[in-house]
């Protein structure tokens, strides 16, 4: 469960600093006035989070990479400078 503070708790940094210690996988959202600013989280958090965000996209590049490969070998492409020059034509380029 994420700890929330307004903004102007901000200048006690070593509370901050010792907070995002405490509880490593938990962010520390700060308000203004009333409402979501921005977030802190741990170091440990921030690279577990670009970890995550690495494999995903990892995945999805693997996932097009497939798909592209998959379509090549069932025939569905077309050559790029003819359909270049069909849009030329119907476009009067």
């Amino acid at each position: 469960m994420p700890r929330i503070i307004p903004i102007r708790d901000l200048k006690d940094t070593a509370e901050i600093s010792r907070m995002c210690h405490e509880a490593p996988d938990e962010p520390i959202l700060v308000t203004k006035n009333g409402y979501q600013d921005m977030v802190i989280v741990s170091p440990e958090f921030f690279e577990e989070m670009e970890k995550l965000r690495r494999e995903k996209w990892l995945k999805d590049v693997r996932r097009e990479i497939s798909e592209g490969q998959r379509a090549i070998d069932e025939g569905r492409t077309v050559d790029a400078f003819a359909h270049l020059e069909e849009l030329r034509k119907k476009y009067e380029l």
